[in-house]
Formats: structure tokens, C-alpha cells, sequence
């Protein structure tokens, strides 16, 4: 196997797509899908296509309502870490992490009570990275045109 950039268990990373230039996300190997944080979600019509519009907030500190919309690319049912299934809504969107951008199916959930708003499982890290759990943000903030929310 070619040698793996060595990520922390959380790191900093952008979905350039979405217009988020900086995200804290939790890296998790348990984790086999990735899931991002939603505070509303709706479903709409576009071209014949179903596509989603919702809102996150952005940032701790002085969090920015951010707004999106992309389309739907599956709807599938997920098991989480209490053995709880819910139906879930999948996005794909580009991730910038580590110098690296590569595209990764995301569902979209409330995770309000989770301490990042982004899980990112082992379906994105396969094949590119290895996570140390004793390190975090190993990488410096993603550089990228997408409005950096801090």
C-alpha cells in the first residue's frame, strides 16, 4: 500500500462546494459513512432532479448560518453508534483535507449534540490517510476560494 498521510483523530478541513472554507470535523475509523450537521433540510425539485437546501452554523465562537443546496445522491438507511436506524440523505461533496481533494458521499443529520459537526468515516479515509488517535489537527486550515467561516 502506498504510503498514508498520518491525520489526527480531528482535524480542519473545507467543502469548497458547499462555501465552507473551514470546518472542524472528527475523523472515525468505527464510522463507515461520513455525516455532517444540519440545523433545517428540505427537499426540492430542480430539472426533473431531487435536490437538498439546508442550513448549518458555522464556527463556535460566533457561529455563521450557512446555507446550501446540492443534489440529493441517495437516500439509505444508517445504524448509528447506539444501534438506532434512520433513513438519511446523502450529498456528495468535494473535501479539501491535507493538500488533498477528493469527493465523498456525506448524509445529512442533526448531530447538535455531538461536539463536531462533521463525522468523517472510514469510506473517505480509506486508500489516502491513516489517523493516530493520540494527534490532532495535524494539518494546517484548508487554503480555499470558499469564504472562510471561522
Amino acid at each position: 500500500m502506498a504510503d498514508l498521510i498520518t491525520l489526527g483523530w480531528r482535524e480542519r478541513l473545507a467543502l469548497p462546494q458547499l462555501g465552507i472554507g473551514l470546518l472542524k470535523a472528527k475523523l472515525d475509523t468505527g464510522a463507515r459513512s461520513s455525516s455532517l450537521h444540519v440545523d433545517t433540510l428540505e427537499e426540492f425539485q430542480r430539472d426533473g432532479a431531487t435536490w437538498l437546501r439546508f442550513t448549518l452554523h458555522v464556527g463556535r465562537r460566533q457561529p455563521v448560518e450557512t446555507r446550501c443546496e446540492a443534489p440529493a445522491w441517495d437516500r439509505r438507511t444508517v445504524t448509528d453508534t447506539g444501534g438506532r436506524r434512520t433513513e438519511r440523505w446523502f450529498i456528495r461533496s468535494e473535501v479539501q483535507l491535507a493538500g488533498q481533494q477528493f469527493s465523498v458521499d456525506i448524509n445529512l443529520t442533526d448531530r447538535r449534540h455531538m461536539l463536531f459537526p462533521l463525522l468523517l468515516g472510514r469510506s473517505a479515509l480509506s486508500g489516502r490517510f491513516a489517523v493516530d488517535p493520540a494527534r490532532s489537527y495535524t494539518q494546517p486550515r484548508p487554503v480555499t476560494a470558499a469564504t472562510d467561516l471561522r
